[in-house]
Order: structure tokens, then C-alpha cells, then sequence
């Protein structure tokens, strides 16, 4: 269902509102003929891909007080949105690095329904309206640093991150995310046993993440999607 849109500097519809199965929002780019999340529900899949198999995980295996995540493809801002209200009932702290080279525009960001589904409106204001390449404290134990720059770009520490959410766009649309020099500059960004996981299930990420010295699991993936991976760093 179409509920509004954003033009390109051509004037031509390039970005979509569009209303998921559990009636939650996701964006669909026409240029790209991809949506940002899942059909068959975006909270749904969010939750069940990067908190119930990534920060649930990785929380449940690391007695740390503190965990740092690495996200790739901020977009819409969910998967921040939905880790910081899980850690509202969490003594755990995190530092949320999220990267993001193309941000999406403010009326697109305003009319998601997302803050309004889980009562978080300051939450979710407070993710976008954070400055770029700067520390904001969102709440007690919710750090954010957004990054505007290409994956590719970006210097990362080394062995610093505890959670990967890989959630840039397919394989199929943006390719280069998904080689192998990319996903070895993450790796190298990983602490020893720190955990990656993704929506994505192809043969090809598997192997590259097996290449690369992670143990790979492929997991029962969200409604509508077999598969998802999650791989650890040893």
C-alpha cells in the first residue's frame, strides 16, 4: 500500500512509504526496485534478525557491562530504535555505531510509524536528529555516533565491535558490500568471538565468511524468509 513518497532531484518518485504485514512501515526505492524491509512485517523481521539472534545473543554469551555494535545501513532508523528499547529494561550499556551514505530525508523519517507502534517518539527523534560524527548519549546506556560516509570509506578499529548488523541492501543491488575485501575490513574490525548477522542467506556470504575464519550458522530466518546467517569470529 502506497501512504507517500519522495522525489529525486529529477522530480520523479524515487522512495515509497509502504505498509508492511504487521502493520508496521518500510520504505521501497524505486530506483533500486528494493525495500529497506520486509514485507511480510519490517518490525517483525528487525526483531527477530538483529535483536532475538544478534544482541539477545551476544548478550546472553558476553558477560561485558558494555557492548559495541556496528551497524551498516542506518536507513530508517529501526534497528537502533528497537536495540535502545530493548536496553531500557537492561543494565548492559552499548556504544551504537551506525553507517549510512546515502540518509534519508526528514519527511520520510517523520511519516514512518515506527516511534508511534512502540511509544518511543523521543527515542526515535533522537536517533535522527543526532548530529553526524558525533557521540550522543540518547539515554543512560544507549551511545550514538552515526557516520555519513560509504562502508568502503570508512576506517574502522581494529577488533573493537562485539555485534555486526549487516543490513546493507541485497547482494543483487548493491554487490560491492558483499565482496569479500569489505566483509574482511569488518572482521578486522571484530573482537575475537564477536558476532555478525545479516538477513541475507546466500551461498556465496557463507563462503566468504567461512574464508575469512568466521563459524557460520544459518538460522531460521523472519515470516516470509527461510534463512538468515549469523557468523562468529574465532
Amino acid at each position: 500500500m502506497f501512504l507517500c513518497s519522495c522525489v529525486n532531484t529529477n522530480g520523479l518518485v524515487a522512495i515509497k512509504i509502504i505498509s508492511t504485514a504487521d502493520g508496521s512501515h518500510s520504505l521501497f526505492d524505486e530506483d533500486l526496485n528494493e525495500t529497506y524491509h520486509s514485507i511480510h512485517g519490517a518490525i517483525q523481521e528487525s526483531r527477530h534478525v538483529f535483536i532475538t539472534n544478534g544482541l539477545e545473543y551476544v548478550l546472553h554469551k558476553n558477560a561485558s557491562q558494555h557492548i559495541s555494535i556496528l551497524e551498516v545501513g542506518l536507513g530508517t532508523g529501526l534497528n537502533a530504535l528497537l536495540t535502545l528499547q530493548y536496553l531500557m529494561e537492561s543494565p548492559r550499556n552499548v556504544s551504537y555505531t551506525a553507517v549510512e551514505s546515502s540518509p534519508l530525508k526528514e519527511e520520510l523519517l517523520s511519516a514512518l510509524n515506527y516511534s508511534t507502534l512502540l511509544g518511543l517518539e523521543d527515542a526515535y527523534e533522537g536517533i535522527h536528529r543526532a548530529k553526524w560524527g558525533s557521540n550522543q548519549l540518547l539515554n543512560k546506556n544507549f551511545n550514538l555516533i552515526k557516520l555519513k560516509c560509504r562502508l568502503q570509506d570508512l576506517e574502522l578499529s581494529l577488533s573493537f565491535f562485539d555485534l555486526i548488523y549487516y543490513d546493507a541492501f541485497a547482494p543483487s543491488k548493491q554487490a560491492e558490500l558483499w565482496e569479500l575485501p569489505v566483509l574482511e575490513k569488518i572482521g578486522d574490525a571484530m573482537k575475537p568471538g564477536g558476532v555478525f548477522v545479516t538477513y541475507c542467506a546466500t551461498g556465496q556470504l557463507k563462503r566468504n565468511l567461512k574464508t575469512l575464519g568466521f563459524t557460520v550458522e544459518t538460522l531460521a530466518g523472519p515470516p516470509g524468509k527461510k534463512e538468515m546467517v549469523r557468523g562468529t569470529k574465532y
